[in-house]
């Protein structure tokens, strides 16, 4: 069996609770499957809500994978003047 040792996964949030966030997650480039994970907001370095998007990056073989949570609107609209 051969392991990805580098990706780039998007994701989007389906839903969320107080704790775990239903995600959906997608190759890139994409396949006909897609994934379902349930993941803790802590993992997340940004707050989330149903709809965003986000990425998971492994950018080598011995890293640890990392999210990337996508730029909006209304994270650029909460930041201006920071």
């Amino acid at each position: 069996m051969k392991l990805l040792t580098t990706f780039v996964l998007i994701g989007t949030v389906d839903s969320k609770d107080e704790f775990f966030a239903t995600v959906e997650i997608n190759m890139n480039p994409a396949t006909e499957q897609v994934g379902h994970a349930v993941m803790p907001l802590g993992a997340f370095p940004c707050q989330v809500k149903e709809g965003d998007n986000f990425y998971i990056l492994k950018l080598t073989k011995d890293s640890l994978p990392v999210i990337i949570c996508k730029e909006t609107e209304r994270t650029k609209s909460e930041n201006v003047g920071e």
